[in-house]
């Protein structure tokens, strides 16, 4: 069976993305490193180095130093899944992003959307 074709995607090339989502709602990039970095235990320069490296995103998520143990707090839906529910590791750490982005865009405290 294929993987998801998201998996393949790099990530340097979503990456901008998520900024002008945030963007558009009067976040800044800062939020948006500062929730990528507490989901995967990057700090901001191994984070650039991976966007620099434009690796894909499953190995941006195998290769994350330490995803959040608060990270399975995380729940409801994205893309029509429920985020709690999603059985393959990886798709779920990338859909746990995607949820966490959009809770940005829709104006969430960071405290409440890094889960503190």
């Amino acid at each position: 069976m294929e993987p998801p074709k998201i998996f393949k995607t790099s990530f340097s090339s979503v990456y901008p993305f998520y900024i002008r989502k945030a963007e558009k709602k009067g976040q800044t990039k800062e939020d948006v490193d500062a929730i990528i970095c507490w989901l995967t235990g990057y700090n901001q320069q191994t984070l650039q180095q991976q966007i620099d490296k434009n690796i894909d995103f499953e190995t941006f998520f195998t290769q994350a130093p330490q995803i959040n143990p608060n990270a399975s707090k995380i729940t409801g839906k994205i893309c029509g899944y429920r985020v709690e529910e999603i059985e393959d590791k990886v798709m779920q750490k990338i859909r746990y992003l995607d949820k966490l982005i959009d809770e940005l865009s829709k104006g969430k405290a960071i405290e409440k959307i890094l889960r503190t």
